[in-house]
């Protein structure tokens, strides 16, 4: 994975990456081979939104589809700008809420396209957690108690955006306002839902009583020498396709560390970092076991991954809490996939 599985926004239409994430030295490495960030702000030097200031952007076209933005002449007023362009009529987006949400992007200087979710090759829904200090306020700080189905004017200056680093990625510099008409989709949820089945007693113990699993339990007998992926909790959403970006909530352990062990001590956590972990599936981004363990399985799934060292990392070692030619073992919930 890539060097720690922390949730990413993708957002493949402007290749913005809005969640800060980094390495740990190895130490945390799970299943991704490559990663890509682009650090935003902390939350106290975000400023306070306002509703409106002068000059205002326009938007218009349907809501659901790419919206069209028109960029005032003069300079931006420096505020950030959160204002509601049309209401929705579903539930209302709480702090830390994942949800849905489309957007189109502009930068004001310039008018510069910046590209929009929808369309062909603009990737689909994107899942935002809301509130979340590592995502871009411009979008995770805008969610925050719009109601599903609203259409969302949003004008962000640095401190909301990139920061004074901006994005060079996509040519976006440190002085940069940016403007997006954001689309809130529907509240996801954080976890799978449903009664998990009994797990077989030569296999990891699963205790799910709280939102996150509270405990992963390695047996004392050696682990299966093929790739397990026993379904816990039956989801009732589509099935994952191989090529589709799918967002999840993971633990992971190595099996030899922690056998026979009540409480395994995991080598990473989304539940830990607070946020879901996204990446495409079936297309190598991830270890082999992830790949072929996954695809075929559901949205709302909760998934026992116990996956041997060849389809994991081999005789590499990734630090003191996963040895080399580890078998792994992960609990993962399958939250959303597009």
């Amino acid at each position: 994975m890539r060097r720690r599985l922390a949730a990413l926004l993708i957002v493949p239409a402007l290749a913005l990456t809005a969640t800060a994430c980094g390495s740990d030295d190895g130490k945390k490495d799970s299943a991704d081979k490559a990663d890509s960030s682009s650090a935003s702000p902390k939350a106290a030097e975000v400023p306070k939104a306002v509703d409106t200031a002068n000059p205002m952007p326009k938007v218009s076209g349907d809501a659901g589809k790419k919206a069209t933005i028109s960029v005032p002449k003069g300079d931006p007023s420096g505020k950030f700008v959160v204002h509601t362009l049309t209401e929705g009529d579903g539930a209302e987006v709480k702090k830390n809420d994942l949800v849905a949400m489309n957007f189109t992007g502009k930068v004001w200087k310039g008018a510069k396209d910046l590209g929009t979710t929808y369309g062909a090759q603009g990737g689909g829904d994107q899942l935002v957690t809301a509130g979340a200090e590592g995502q871009l306020p411009a979008f995770a700080q805008a969610v925050i108690g719009q109601k599903e189905g609203s259409r969302v004017l949003v004008v962000a200056p640095p401190a909301a955006g990139f920061g004074a680093q901006g994005n060079q990625q996509v040519g976006i510099t440190g002085t940069d306002t940016l403007v997006f008409a954001i689309d809130v989709g529907k509240v996801i949820p954080k976890k799978a839902e449903g009664t998990q089945a009994a797990i077989p007693s030569n296999l990891p113990q699963i205790q799910a009583d709280k939102e996150e699993p509270a405990t992963i339990s390695i047996p004392k007998n050696d682990p299966p020498k093929k790739l397990t992926d026993q379904v816990l909790i039956q989801g009732k959403g589509a099935e994952v396709k191989s090529g589709q970006t799918v967002t999840m909530q993971y633990s992971g352990a190595a099996w030899k560390l922690n056998q026979g062990k009540k409480k395994a001590e995991l080598f990473d956590s989304s539940w830990k970092t607070g946020q879901p972990f996204t990446t495409v599936i079936g297309k190598g981004q991830v270890i082999p076991g992830w790949d072929k363990g996954l695809v075929g399985k559901h949205v709302g799934d909760r998934v026992l991954l116990v996956i041997p060292a060849d389809q994991a990392y081999g005789k590499e070692a990734k630090g003191e809490t996963l040895p080399a030619n580890s078998t792994l073992v992960f609990v993962v919930d399958v939250l959303a996939a597009h």
